[in-house]
């Protein structure tokens, strides 16, 4: 009986060990969070999911005095934050503000990436959606689109136009775009959205193809003319923006997202807590307008509902990269 009921506590004790390690990795929904949470941002400053992350970093921080912090870890088209999410604690402590670029897209153009985005990942909460939008300097000859592939057709190749990256959805947009035009235009990346933006503020680069919230506070300054944006419906933020099916080619519908997603493994309980918490923010008007200021459109979704369309998308995607010929080594 003694020997049984050594047995007994030893057994015990190892439970509760397990399960004190078991806590110290992963925290229980009732303790999180109990210190500051990371936010990385795959992007530069300055750039929509920059500006996305920011804001939404920041209404956390302000309506639940938890303590959210953006990290910026650009470079590789996203893919180095996202890979840096990947190898984080599943606890709820490290996040990443993710986007069809760098989840969807990256993944088909980056060889032998170490993760795969629906498996090494847990979606969190669905933030914005955006059209890629299409513009020009104020001090352009372009007034609107049909000036553009007009100019496009009588001279093969010779109009530029800038994007945040060889192989974003934003390039594939303009490649699309050229596609669908039948048009034949120079495609110059540069490492993010702003130098793009600058260079075409400067002239250096004739037309634009960007996110709206990146371009959004140069067109309020009235120094970037936007030409066109590339969802089925006008954005909101530029309802006198007409779409590029409105300009002649029907049916042209492209967008982007923004979500949060953890490293895969992260406890249920500790993501239904952050998507409920997200999903309070974009409910509330002041939210709602300084997300549709950057011209973005507020959107929530459930864990599960984000998860389907990462998947849908990213099998969807692997087809239009291979057709673009886009390649990144």
């Amino acid at each position: 009986m003694h020997r049984r009921h050594l047995l007994s506590l030893a057994a015990l004790a190892c439970t509760l060990g397990s399960a004190g390690v078991y806590a110290q990795g992963a925290p229980a929904a009732g303790s999180y969070p109990n210190k500051p949470i990371r936010m990385i941002v795959p992007f530069p400053p300055g750039g929509g999911t920059d500006i996305l992350a920011r804001l939404v970093a920041a209404k956390l921080t302000e309506a639940n005095q938890w303590t959210v912090v953006a990290d910026n870890k650009p470079g590789a088209g996203g893919t180095i934050g996202i890979t840096e999410a990947t190898k984080a604690a599943p606890t709820g402590y490290d996040l990443v503000m993710g986007q069809k670029d760098n989840l969807v897209i990256g993944p088909w153009l980056y060889k032998n990436l170490p993760w795969d985005p629906t498996r090494d990942l847990t979606a969190v909460a669905h933030v914005a959606w955006t059209p890629v939008l299409i513009a020009t300097s104020v001090n352009s000859k372009y007034k609107t689109l049909a000036d553009v592939v007009a100019a496009a057709k009588a001279a093969p190749g010779a109009i530029t136009y800038g994007s945040p990256g060889n192989g974003t959805s934003i390039h594939l947009a303009g490649d699309l775009f050229e596609k669908a035009a039948g048009i034949r235009l120079s495609h110059v990346p540069y490492k993010g959205s702003n130098p793009a933006l600058m260079d075409a503020l400067a002239g250096n680069v004739e037309l634009l193809v960007s996110s709206v919230p990146s371009a959004m506070g140069q067109i309020k300054a009235g120094k970037l003319r936007p030409l066109a944006v590339t969802s089925a419906r006008r954005s909101s933020s530029l309802p006198d923006v007409p779409t590029v099916a409105e300009s002649g080619f029907k049916g042209f519908d492209v967008s982007t997202w923004y979500g949060v997603f953890a490293p895969a493994g992260t406890p249920a309980a500790v993501v239904n807590i952050l998507n409920s918490e997200v999903n309070k923010l974009l409910a509330k008007d002041d939210v709602k307008a300084a997300i549709q200021a950057q011209g973005a459109e507020p959107q929530a979704m459930t864990p599960a509902q984000l998860t389907s369309q990462l998947k849908s998308e990213y099998q969807q995607w692997k087809a239009i990269v291979e057709a673009s010929g886009a390649k990144i080594e």
